[in-house]
Formats: structure tokens, C-alpha cells, sequence
């Protein structure tokens, strides 16, 4: 099957309802993710170059916009009419919070939707504040500006008293909840954690004061927690062997749980409780997916939407025999596809599901892989390659991917793993290539090496691909082990950990600078972690992915890369999409780089 088929494959996400049974989509119909509503049928909202999210104002037929330029993630907020869609017509877009020079993002509409909650670095350019603005008057007030970076974390609560959200804390995967009371003007911080890295999910709500949570704090995995504002207690209420998250339906009478066990969601549905001094849970009733696949929610966003009285469950699935469509069902009912994006038929377009299987590293930690085997298999050896998430504190699941897809089409066996470092598997697990152990994660890539015969793959024709800190592992992998790797393909990469301190966006240095190190107190270790320092050691080609626009990794770390290989002549090409960011977001730029990059693996690689 053709690489360009699998590309223009469609997806729709479900973004938000609005009481009555509409559901505000995101669909990229069009090439790039614009807002849709689906009542019915699907109608279109918007239809502008750029990429849209949005989010319904309650009590009304009215949608916050949020969009940014060029892929710059420098996101501006504007108000517009479902019932009078602007389409592409940015004049009948009611401009709420605007900088171009900043980023905006929404953590909250007040349930009577008066007043619009939302995220800005305008202050400082650094520490992202907490803003609070009249939707009518657009009169607005600086509630939160303590440093930090608030995000989107369970928005207000059901009497719009308490606003929630997140702050990062001064540890690697490590985040505080406050909850601001809008009425008594004070902050709140329940579950504290000190002395330990934690990470906490917003407020499931389900009454004025009182919601589920889901917290590793004083444990490994992520579990439920219920608890109280007013009287400031908490207590476990579910647990399990992995991660679990939970979200509750407007009127707080049912929770949704979904678990991620090893990449794949399993999802149930429980009473919500409320004869005690804490809420509690009874009557599970397990959901049947679409597939062995993905519910979106912290793996991928954004979360599932439970209906205002618990018994509709809206929810965006993905597997990797679907792009990704909008589902529905209700309690333990079969669930019923409410989208039909365009995409491959997984029967006759040969799509291929992945076995799951493990890597025992150089320590005797075990890293979890997915393995994808072209059907039918010939035999012999098959090429290799490696793709790689980016992050670090990310997870590969089992999510539709158009080029994990082509290349098994291709020819190539395909290797997905979850090194050390990855979410999902633990905290413990997770926080094993913190800083200064960096370059364990790298060795990980080695040990997965020297499994790839035994599994079936040649080793002599491994190649490396990943985007993001993928793409720094594609780095490190070619130039701190040039014996393994035949080839690789970098997509916005970090080719030097210090130059990338250095020039990333302000805003997101000190974030990164916990998990990778500080420049001022860890520069000798980003420097010996770097790939452009052993640039003279990669003899293995490189294909390079870059956005001009990038906020994240500047497009620097690409250019100063390929000049060391250029030096050396070593074989490679380099693409630069000049309306573009972090990653490929239009659908034309993808159709130009994706099958220009297999293209290169196959020459490489020895399959043509």
C-alpha cells in the first residue's frame, strides 16, 4: 500500500459536549485539525490553515477558539458563534486574549459561562499566571502569579466556586494541585506531597467541594483518591498494578475509570457515592472497547466526556487498525462509532497489529517493545527499525501511526520500544534516565540491538527514527554506538543538550531543565551527553526534519548537525518546512517528508 494512502488518512477527536448531546469535534478533513459539531451529522465550524482546538461555553451556542501561527504553539484565544461558523473567515472571530508574542491556553469556563479561566506568560515571558476574564466585559484579574507554569487540570467546580490547576514541582515528573476559591480569594493545595516527586491528574468533580483524583504520591503506580476541601482529608479508594485516571459526569454521580495496562486502555464506569464524610465508589460496570487500542485522556488528548447525568460517554479511540474516530455508548452497552474518517481498511489494506514483547537491558531492567512483522513474513531476516517516542516522560501505546504502517508495508520489521525514562510502566520506572543518567536510556537502544536476531530482524540493517527526544536517541544512538545502527531518521531532534538549553523557548528552559539537567550546575554532563560532541564518531546516514518555527527544539539543533556532516561527507538530507513547529502539523508537508524518509531507509537499508 502506498505511503501517501496511510498519510491522508482522516481522524476526528472528541473535544467537548454541551449537555444538549452536541459534541464539538476536531477533524482533519481538511489536511489540518479544524472544529466541527456533531449533532446528527458532522458540521463545519472551521477552516483556516492553521490548526484549531476549542471548547464549548456552557448555557449557550458559543465556542472558544484557540489557535496559533505557523505552528509557533504561541496560542491566542478568540470567542466565536456555533450558530454563524467563521469558517475561514477570521473577522467573525471575537478576539478574547491576544499577544502574539505569548501563549494563551484555557484551564477553565465557569459553569454558568460567564467567565473564562486561562493560562498566559505575558506577565514575565517565563512563568505562565493564571487569568480570570469576563466573557462579556472582557474585564479580566491576575489570580495566580507565584512562578511556575499552570496547566488545564479539572477546570471549576459545579458551582463555579473553585478553579483547579496544575504547577510543576521542583522534581522530574513532579506536579502540585491548587485550587483557587474564587469567593474567599485563597489558594488551596490538597494531597501535598514534599520531599517526593509525585504526579496528580485534575479534579474529577463531584460536588462544590469534594473529587476523585488520580495520584502516585507515596506510591509507584497512579491510583484514585478521593477527597474533601473542606475538611482537607484524602483517602485511597481504587488502585491497581498500573496507572489509572478517572472523570466524572457533570452532576458527579457516576466516575469513568481507565487504566492503562502496557499501552492499551481498559475503561469502567462506578457509582459515585456520597453517605460519608468522603465520596466513594460502588457498582463497576465494565465498558467494552472498540479494539485493542487507545481511549484518549493523558496518553492522548483529549479526554473522554462523560455526559452531564453519567450515562453517555463520549470518546476519541485509536488502535492500529484506526486513525482515530469519535465513539459513543452508554453504560455496559456496545459502544457505536459516531465518526467515519476516511482511512484504510485494516483487511484489505494489509494493516498490522504489533505482539508485545520484552528487552532485558544491560542491568537486568526489562524495557517493553511492541514488534510489527510484515505479513506474510519471507523468512528470512528483515531489516529493521526502531521507532523511538519523544518526551523522555511520554509512552508509545497502541495508537494508529500512518508510517510505523508504511514502513511494515515497505518491508521492514518494526521495533516501538518503551525505554527507560517512559510513562506508564511506574515511577520508578520512569525516572531511571533522570539527569545524569541520561545515557542509560541510550544503552537500552544497545540491548535492544543485540535481541533483534532472535526476534527475527537482521542486526547488520537496524535503523534508528524518532522525533522530538526521539530524535535525540536517534542521535545518541548513531553517535555513541556508530557499530549498530545502518541509518536513521531525526524529526526536530536535539543534536546538543546545552545549545538546546540555551535557545529553546524561555518559557520551557527551567521545565526542561529538570529532567535533562541545569546549564549552571550539570553543563559538563550535557556536554558529554551530547551527539554533536561525538559528531566525528556517526558514520551512519541521517535524514533531518525540521520546522523553522519550533518552540521547543530550534531549528539550530538541526542546521549545526548537518554542517558536521557535511564536513565529513557523510550521506544525508536535510528538509526544513518553513510553516511548521515542533513536528509535522499540515498534511502537505508530511506527503513531501514521510515517503522521502522511507524512501532513504529503503536505499540505506537494502530494500528496495
Amino acid at each position: 500500500m502506498d505511503i501517501a494512502k496511510l498519510l491522508e488518512s482522516r481522524s476526528a477527536r472528541a473535544l467537548d459536549e454541551d449537555g444538549s448531546g452536541r459534541i464539538l469535534v476536531a477533524s482533519d478533513l481538511t489536511g489540518t485539525f479544524q472544529l466541527y459539531e456533531l449533532d446528527g451529522e458532522l458540521r463545519q465550524l472551521t477552516d483556516f490553515a492553521e490548526p484549531v482546538s476549542g471548547r464549548y461555553v456552557p448555557g449557550g451556542r458559543q465556542v472558544v477558539v484557540q489557535m496559533d501561527s505557523g505552528g509557533n504553539e504561541r496560542h491566542q484565544l478568540y470567542l466565536m458563534d456555533a450558530e454563524k461558523p467563521a469558517l475561514n473567515d477570521a473577522s467573525r472571530l471575537r478576539p478574547l486574549a491576544l499577544s502574539a508574542a505569548h501563549v494563551h491556553s484555557v484551564i477553565g469556563i465557569r459553569p454558568d459561562g460567564r467567565q473564562l479561566a486561562y493560562a498566559c506568560n505575558k506577565r514575565n515571558d517565563v512563568d505562565f499566571d493564571a487569568y480570570l476574564l469576563d466573557l462579556e466585559t472582557l474585564e479580566e484579574e491576575l489570580v495566580y502569579s507565584e512562578g511556575g507554569w499552570v496547566h488545564e487540570a479539572g477546570g471549576y467546580s459545579p458551582d463555579g466556586r473553585q478553579l483547579s490547576f496544575l504547577l510543576p514541582g521542583p522534581r522530574p515528573l513532579d506536579s502540585e494541585l491548587v485550587v483557587y476559591d474564587t469567593e474567599a480569594r485563597q489558594l488551596l493545595r490538597p494531597l501535598p506531597h514534599p520531599g517526593e516527586a509525585a504526579q496528580l491528574q485534575g479534579p474529577a468533580w463531584v460536588g462544590p467541594a469534594s473529587f476523585f483524583m488520580s495520584s502516585n504520591a507515596g506510591r509507584d503506580t497512579q491510583a484514585i483518591f478521593a477527597v474533601d476541601l473542606r475538611s482537607g482529608r484524602s483517602e485511597l479508594v481504587l488502585e491497581a498494578d498500573y496507572d489509572l485516571e478517572c472523570y466524572s459526569s457533570r452532576d458527579g454521580s457516576r466516575l469513568l475509570v481507565v487504566a492503562n495496562a502496557g499501552g492499551v486502555s481498559e475503561a469502567s464506569l462506578w457509582e459515585v457515592k456520597r453517605d460519608g464524610p468522603l465520596p466513594g465508589i460502588a457498582s463497576r460496570v465494565e465498558l467494552e472497547l472498540p479494539g485493542a487500542g487507545v481511549m484518549a485522556g493523558s496518553l492522548l488528548t483529549p479526554p473522554p466526556l462523560l455526559g452531564s447525568d453519567g450515562c453517555r460517554l463520549a470518546y476519541t479511540f485509536t488502535s492500529p487498525l484506526l486513525p482515530g474516530d469519535v465513539f459513543s455508548q452508554r453504560g455496559g452497552e456496545p459502544p457505536v462509532r459516531l465518526t467515519h474518517s476516511p482511512g484504510p481498511d485494516p483487511v484489505a489494506d494489509g494493516l498490522v497489529e504489533p505482539t508485545s514483547d520484552q528487552v532485558v537491558s544491560f542491568d537486568g531492567e526489562v524495557v517493553p517493545v511492541f514488534c510489527y512483522r510484515p505479513r506474510p513474513s519471507r523468512g528470512e531476516r528483515l531489516p529493521v527499525v526502531l521507532v523511538i517516542h519523544g518526551g523522555p516522560e511520554s509512552q508509545s501505546v497502541l495508537a494508529f501511526n500512518p508510517v510505523i504502517q508504511g514502513l511494515v508495508d515497505r518491508g521492514f520489521g518494526v521495533v516501538v520500544p518503551n525505554v527507560r525514562g517512559s510513562t506508564g510502566y511506574g515511577k520508578r520506572y520512569a525516572s531511571l534516565d533522570d539527569t545524569t543518567k541520561r545515557l542509560d536510556s541510550v544503552r537500552d537502544l544497545a540491548a535492544i540491538h543485540a535481541w533483534l536476531a532472535g526476534a527475527g530482524f537482521d542486526p547488520g540493517r537496524a535503523a534508528l527514527y524518532g522525533g522530538s527526544y526521539g530524535g535525540y536517541m536517534v542521535l545518541a544512538g548513531v553517535s555513541f554506538q556508530p557499530e549498530l545502527w545502518a541509518a536513521g531518521v531525526d524529526i526536530v531532534g536535539i543534536s546538543d543538550l546545552v545549545t538546546f538549553l540555551e535557545n529553546t523557548s524561555p518559557y520551557r528552559r527551567s521545565h526542561r531543565e529538570r529532567e535533562y539537567g541545569s546549564l549552571a550546575e550539570d553543563r559538563a554532563f550535557l556536554e558529554s551527553a551530547s551527539p554533536l560532541r561525538r559528531a566525528d564518531e556517526i558514520r551512519a546516514p541521517l535524514f533531518v526534519i525540521h520546522g523553522r518555527n519550533d518552540p521547543r527544539v530550534p531549528v539550530g539543533e538541526a542546521r549545526q548537525l548537518v554542517s558536521s556532516l557535511e564536513r565529513r561527507g557523510i550521506a544525508h538530507e536535510l528538509l526544513i518546512f518553513e510553516d511548521e513547529g515542533h513536528g509535522l502539523g499540515k498534511l502537505a508537508n508530511k506527503l513531501e517528508a514521510y515517503p522521502r524518509a522511507i524512501d532513504f531507509l529503503a536505499t540505506h537499508l537494502g530494500l528496495q
